[in-house]
């Protein structure tokens, strides 16, 4: 520690000087703020989704129809025509639509499967990617992507997605994978060649070989999985009103409660 020349005792700093040293970091803190507040809203969007509100939505509103125009989902109101919100994701484009209470189901053709809130468009609750599917949605086998979407049950409580390679169940309320058929091998599913039979979706699943009989061309599936017999199948209500002791064999891949 320094000493005077005289011996008197220590050279204390000068309190200006400390203060000045004080007041720095404090400065640049403050000068860093609009910096850091900038940096985070000018953040890419999760998946590149913009959600564009135009109306204001009062409780107890119908629910909006639905549309692709260019680019963009749009959510519109049945009476006057007007946009209620519109949807749009960076680099992707919508294929398809599927609807139910609440909810307003896309299918874009990158092979992402998003959910959004169908009355206001407040929130985009989920996004499910559909493994390997954007070459084959780009495609004219896959036919403007007709039939990929699907309900299976009447209220639209679980979603099927359907490729050539497999078909996956979604419930709705959540996005959860609840189970997933794979086609035969040497066969594919064609979603465009699906149709609705009472409380069953049959769908066509073509093979190579001329010998497989027509009965293993087309296989039904409900919320629950393939209809087969003596299935025990697993329930797909939300983790806190499932039963617990309930097993299934729905498919060839299934999903555990979550």
């Amino acid at each position: 520690m320094p000493f005077e020349a005289s011996g008197a005792g220590p050279v204390r700093p000068a309190p200006a000087r400390r203060g000045s040293r004080l007041a720095l970091p404090v400065v640049l803190g403050l000068l860093a703020l609009p910096l850091i507040t900038a940096a985070h809203h000018s953040r890419p969007a999760p998946y590149g989704d913009h959600v564009s509100v135009h109306a204001r939505v009062d409780t107890g509103t119908a629910a909006p129809g639905l549309r692709t125009r260019g680019r963009a989902v749009e959510a519109y109101d049945r009476t006057t025509g007007r946009p209620r919100w519109t949807y749009t994701r960076e680099g992707a484009r919508p294929l398809a639509l599927l609807t139910a209470t609440g909810h307003a189901v896309t299918l874009w053709d990158d092979g992402l499967v998003t959910d959004t809130a169908r009355t206001d468009g407040s929130a985009v609750r989920w996004h499910r990617a559909i493994p390997g599917s954007a070459a084959w949605l780009g495609s004219p086998a896959a036919r403007g992507a007709a039939g990929v979407l699907n309900r299976l049950d009447p209220r639209g409580r679980m979603l099927a997605v359907i490729t050539p390679q497999r078909i996956a169940a979604y419930r709705s309320a959540d996005g959860d994978l609840r189970w997933v058929l794979p086609a035969e091998p040497g066969c594919a599913f064609e979603p465009a060649r699906s149709v609705r039979h009472r409380a069953a979706l049959m769908v066509a699943q073509p093979c190579g070989d001329a010998s497989t009989p027509w009965t293993s061309q087309l296989i039904a599936v409900d919320d629950l999985g393939r209809l087969v017999p003596r299935r025990t199948p697993l329930g797909n209500e939300l983790p806190d009103g499932a039963p617990g002791d309930v097993r299934t064999r729905a498919g060839k891949e299934l999903a555990p409660p979550r």
